[in-house]
């Protein structure tokens, strides 16, 4: 039986990946910024060879909704059909990167991971990568993966959340945390309660991930214990992803994500806001 992926692949182990004699693995190219500025377009001034692109709103989200987030989870329905249309079958490995941070390819490889979809990001992403580019816009035979629920294993909702007794993990930057600036969502400020470890700070200079003792010591310095169970927001459950990975590149076994995030609970006036540096 093949070893399952860990969480973050390098280009190394990558390229001994798709040597395996037989082996089924489709490279997906999730570039995307909030903005537009990173996109299909990207995508097609230069890929990894038979990359195929996913767009992440469109196709890693569903419609956003106050209720529910700026980017809530598909329908399991809805997200086989995108799996299938990137031509992913029952039995194929996924290697997703993007070219900015990781959190875009992040969030693809959670959602696989959590429906048992054996997958991986690439550590570096685009950058890393030392073959060429392509520049064809890649559209691969349709798969055959069907509909599997979102596992309750996997995924945290608000009122779980609002009730958590153990850790929740705010991924945004610090001033977003503290509710000095908020861009995007409709109050300012983080979930009472919550610990501020932004996502970035799972990269080095290169914009790798820190290996997975670095960033033990850095999820234990902060007050969490491998043992427990911790929730994990961001903004609209993208970047939050970042962190639930490195969680578990760092051995933490009991990971769940908030999809709804900030984005859901500060649209709710009846749910409380905390400000400033501390939980």
């Amino acid at each position: 039986m093949t070893d399952a992926l860990p969480p973050v692949l390098d280009v190394p182990a990558l390229h001994e990946l798709l040597a395996q004699e037989g082996a089924a693995v489709r490279l997906l190219d999730v570039r995307w910024a909030l903005d537009g500025s990173k996109g299909h377009h990207s995508y097609l001034e230069g890929h990894l060879p038979g990359a195929v692109y996913v767009d992440l709103p469109t196709q890693l989200a569903a419609p956003a909704d106050p209720a529910a987030g700026r980017h809530p989870l598909p329908s399991p329905e809805a997200f086989a059909a995108t799996l299938r249309g990137l031509g992913i079958d029952e039995g194929t490995r996924v290697v997703a990167y993007d070219d900015t941070d990781r959190s875009p390819s992040a969030r693809l490889v959670w959602m696989l991971r959590a429906i048992g979809q054996d997958a991986a990001l690439l550590d570096g992403g685009l950058a890393a990568w030392d073959g060429p580019l392509e520049r064809e816009d890649v559209r691969p035979e349709p798969g055959d993966v069907g509909p599997r629920e979102w596992p309750a294993a996997a995924i945290a909702g608000i009122d779980e959340v609002a009730a958590a007794e153990g850790p929740v993990l705010d991924a945004r930057a610090a001033e977003r945390y503290r509710g000095e600036v908020e861009p995007v969502d409709p109050r300012a400020g983080h979930v009472p309660g919550a610990l501020n470890l932004p996502y970035a700070g799972n990269l080095d200079e290169q914009g790798r991930f820190l290996p997975p003792e670095a960033l033990r010591e850095r999820f234990t310095g902060a007050g969490l214990d491998p043992e427990q169970e911790v929730l994990v927001y961001c903004g609209s459950g993208v970047t939050a992803t970042h962190d639930v990975l490195a969680l578990q590149r760092a051995g933490f076994s009991r990971v769940r994500l908030f999809p709804g995030s900030w984005s859901q609970w500060s649209s709710d006036p009846q749910r409380p806001v905390a400000t400033g540096p501390t939980p």
